[in-house]
């Protein structure tokens, strides 16, 4: 049985679970390990599912923690809100390592390192499964930073630093604490792991298009980059009729979504600024999670979860906030991507996107006004753009990422 450690939110598990569809493909048993509210989620693809039952609502996490995370604009902000939130870590560890004991092979989430300390006391492989580059390199910075500041060897290497001891934050102190518990001592060699995969029986997989980062040449070879991890869906997305009829119509319209951010966070006139921007460049659109309470003109639909790899092709043009998962998906739709970056790496994604041409500028949820907005639509029409992003999406999705990295897990 291989155990693939995740944590996140749904956005989070769609690379693993499409990872998980390739290893079962080549006839290995997988399962997944994560917040029990993902259950029927992942179940649903048909992949086996280990419940993590210490989460955010049994542990009674501070409110304001979550914003603050939410919120973390910035380096230091991401790294505050991370130490904060560490002393919580302690009792999901637990959940985490028993899902680990029993299995041959263990996959871990860089903010899961305690598969990484399990998979040694057990004597099996482990596989550092990312869903964003994150190994040293100077190539480029780290989500973290690039396009924040200067590119050079100081702020590079930095960089990396930053967002290897963030992830290492998140974990340390909780497997530190749980191993003394269950062992009476630190695990041995204990300290960060991630670059200690670096052989062949301990390598690490990214899930990342070489066309948006392509693989860093000072990586060492164990370091697997081959594209995207994209999911199978089991079945053709059926429609609603209103969803048909709004995509039955010769102006293709432009999809404005925000995913987790506007679930976790609350931010008064979001709505009613999308609707006024969407209305003031006078396109069609398809908008998600935003304007429940609003009236809509018969130009805009409000839509639930539809799968957006069957959604994005058939937009024009696709607003988010570039969570890692949602970037790879505009991507390769091959239409346009305007980022409206909240926290995070999204600020990392919105310029990436915009230096390999396929949308404007970013615009930081803070400065983010109808004005620019409705500028920011516009621009999807340039013909360039457009032809750049048909070019890049074409290249994304003739990546095979998760079956290639399937099949060095499936080598081990």
């Amino acid at each position: 049985m291989i155990t693939i450690l995740c944590a996140g939110s749904r956005g989070d598990f769609q690379p693993y679970i499409a990872l998980a569809q390739e290893l079962q493909a080549l006839g290995k048993a997988v399962r997944i390990a994560g917040n029990r509210s993902f259950a029927g989620f992942v179940q649903g693809y048909g992949i086996e599912f280990f419940a993590i039952n210490a989460d955010i609502e049994t542990l009674n996490v501070d409110p304001k923690l979550l914003r603050e995370a939410g919120n973390a604009d910035n380096p230091l902000k991401m790294l505050l809100a991370f130490n904060k939130m560490k002393e919580y870590g302690i009792y999901m560890v637990s959940d985490y390592f028993a899902a680990c004991e029993g299995s041959e092979l263990i996959i871990y989430h860089p903010g899961c390192a305690i598969g990484y300390f399990a998979a040694q006391l057990f004597g099996i492989p482990a596989v550092l499964g990312s869903p964003f580059p994150m190994h040293r390199t100077q190539a480029h910075p780290s989500v973290v930073l690039y396009g924040q500041v200067p590119a050079n060897r100081l702020t590079t290497s930095l960089s990396y630093t930053m967002i290897q001891s963030m992830l290492w934050l998140a974990s340390k102190d909780s497997i530190k604490g749980f191993w003394r518990t269950k062992f009476g001592h630190t695990p041995a060699d204990f300290g960060m792991p991630f670059e200690r995969h670096n052989q062949a029986k301990q390598p690490a997989i990214i899930s990342c298009s070489n066309q948006v980062f392509a693989r860093p040449a000072d990586w060492n070879p164990h370091i697997h980059q081959h594209g995207y991890w994209v999911v199978n869906e089991r079945e053709e997305y059926v429609p609603s009729a209103a969803l048909a009829r709004f995509l039955d119509h010769p102006d293709k319209p432009v999809y404005v979504g925000f995913g987790s951010m506007t679930g976790i966070n609350q931010y008064p006139g979001l709505a009613e600024l999308v609707v006024a921007a969407i209305i003031q460049s006078g396109r069609r659109a398809i908008i998600h999670g935003l304007g429940h309470d609003l009236t809509l003109p018969e130009s805009i639909l409000r839509v639930d979860a539809v799968p957006h790899t069957w959604l994005f092709p058939r937009m024009a043009a696709v607003c988010h906030h570039g969570g890692a998962g949602t970037t790879a998906a505009g991507l390769g739709a091959g239409v346009p991507n305007i980022v409206v970056p909240f926290a995070n790496d999204q600020f990392a994604w919105g310029h990436r996107v915009h230096d390999l041409g396929v949308g404007p500028a970013p615009i930081p949820r803070k400065q983010l006004t109808v004005a620019n907005l409705t500028a920011a639509i516009t621009q999807t029409t340039n013909a360039q753009m457009q032809s750049a992003a048909a070019r890049l999406g074409a290249q994304i999705r003739a990546e095979r990422g998760a079956m290639r990295c399937a099949q060095v897990v499936a080598g081990l």
